[in-house]
């Protein structure tokens, strides 16, 4: 190794929170560290994502701690006063002011209205010098215009992995939030740009970044870490005799998790006997949603916000099928968590995720919010059992030769040495 580098990731979600920014940077931060670097993580105190908007949500009280030669700081969230509708509200306006022109400076001030990190240019004037600053989520660009005006305020070398939520094709109900003025142009202004899959480079391209500074890099798992689970243990504890169709992520619209589940009313309702799992932690609107189902479906649905990593790794263990119809998901390490188990996919249209899973191929895709296609998607893979495992084979020969932990580090780390940031 050459010189030692000090690297700072702001990352507004991190260990222990279940966020994918968190654990890709976890993947990378670490592998930096155990080569000898310098890895900071400046992230916030939200455990759950509605920290960031509404009060009364869970928060990580640990301000500062080492993990694994990684350091990390939380700094608190701050909002405005206010009902937690304030800030969707805020952001739609931000939305509708984009179609100004030049309205970028006023864009960047409204994005730290609320929420906001106070403690952050303290700490960014404490706690360096810096090598190289990474941030993420472009969404949530709180966080990012701070570190990205002291990245150019002292000549040191930015990058961005935005996570673009590219919603379906020809709806930008999803995309417009991850591609205001303000936001394409600090991509415009990073020095390299790690997207998840082709689908994001070539959307933030014809946007106006310039393609030499995108570079695809994608996610991973580490099969070591994930296999493990026992299946027949999952299904005693749960008392889940016969299939099984797994979800894993938010409890949101978004996420198609609101599909799935009517989706699965119409399996039942024609004599499926399935079980449905949902692990992942809730948002209001869907916890509203589940109150109203009937207790008939309440009882063929084991509803783990919370679940243990043992919990996760017994239910894909246990799964027939996983199933993960989003809208809003740059990559989708779930599938490929999944496939570990030999366990057969099914995703939506939309976002990155017809770049990782392959139509026909290791899974099936169908359009985001048709819960008859998804029915029939989840009828055909639970009916042939043949199929489904040839489905997951593939998958898992995917993981194996390409989407493994090391190779996105040996990816990531390559685009740092292109700026000199480490040799």
């Amino acid at each position: 190794m050459g010189q030692v580098v000090h690297v700072l990731h702001v990352v507004q979600l991190y260990h222990p929170v279940a966020s994918g920014a968190g654990r890709y940077f976890r993947e990378i931060g670490e592998r930096l560290a155990a080569e000898g670097h310098r890895v900071t993580v400046l992230t916030t105190d939200a455990y759950d994502l509605e920290h960031f908007w509404m009060a009364g949500r869970r928060r990580v009280e640990c301000p500062a701690e080492v993990l694994n030669r990684v350091a990390i700081v939380r700094l608190p969230v701050r909002r405005l006063p206010g009902p937690a509708l304030l800030y969707p509200v805020l952001r739609r306006l931000m939305v509708e002011a984009g179609r100004i022109p030049r309205s970028t400076l006023l864009l960047r001030r409204l994005a730290t209205v609320t929420p906001r990190l106070p403690g952050m240019e303290a700490f960014l004037a404490h706690h360096g010098p810096f090598d190289l600053l990474h941030a993420t989520n472009i969404t949530l660009d709180f966080a990012i215009l701070p570190a990205h005006a002291y990245a150019k305020r002292h000549r040191i070398p930015f990058f961005c992995t935005p996570f673009v939520h590219l919603g379906e094709p020809g709806n930008d109900a999803i995309v417009r939030y991850y591609s205001m003025p303000h936001q394409i142009d600090v991509l415009r202004h990073s020095d390299r740009i790690i997207t998840m899959t082709g689908l994001e480079r070539d959307f933030l391209a014809a946007r106006g970044v310039a393609r030499e500074r995108l570079r695809v890099v994608g996610a991973g798992v580490t099969p070591a870490e994930i296999l493990g689970g026992d299946g027949a243990r999952f299904r005693a504890e749960e008392h889940v005799p016969g299939p099984l169709v797994l979800y894993i992520g938010a409890l949101a619209r978004d996420k198609g998790v609101i599909h799935l589940v009517e989706a699965m009313q119409r399996l039942w309702a024609a004599g499926e006997r399935a079980t449905l799992v949902l692990i992942g932690a809730p948002l209001a609107h869907f916890n509203a949603f589940y109150a109203r189902l009937p207790q008939r479906d309440r009882e063929r649905i084991r509803l783990l916000p919370y679940a243990s990593d043992r919990v996760k790794h017994d239910a894909l263990a246990a799964a027939d099928v996983l199933a993960l119809p989003s809208r809003t998901d740059s990559f989708g390490i779930v599938f490929l968590e999944a496939w570990c188990y030999g366990v057969p996919v099914i995703g939506a249209r939309a976002g990155g995720i017809p770049d990782v899973v392959s139509d026909g191929r290791d899974g099936l895709l169908v359009d985001f919010g048709d819960v008859a296609g998804l029915a029939r998607a989840l009828g055909e893979l639970l009916a042939d059992r043949d199929r489904a495992r040839r489905l997951g084979a593939v998958g898992r020969e995917k993981v194996l030769r390409d989407l493994n932990w090391d190779q996105v580090y040996a990816r990531a780390r390559a685009v740092y040495a292109e700026v000199g940031a480490i040799l």
